[in-house]
């Protein structure tokens, strides 16, 4: 077996990089391991996940600021 370096972070693709479609299945994919990424993710990891999804989150926000927004969803 490999010795696995696990100070080398993988930052991915960037953002702007990304076609629609998998800027989307990127986003997905984040927020379906959020959680188990909170409760059971070292520090590291969950810093990661948080900046990752952030930068993921304002591309899209950028692609599509007139997005369909759902106006039960507002928090007063």
């Amino acid at each position: 077996m490999a010795d696995v370096d696990v100070d080398v972070e993988v930052e991915g693709v960037a953002p702007a990089d990304l076609s629609d479609e998998d800027l989307l299945r990127e986003l997905e994919q984040l927020h379906r391991t959020r959680h188990e990424t909170f409760l059971h993710g070292s520090t590291p990891a969950l810093q990661h996940h948080s900046e990752r999804t952030t930068q993921l989150e304002l591309e899209y926000l950028r692609r599509h600021p007139e997005r369909d927004i759902d106006e039960r969803r507002l928090r007063r």
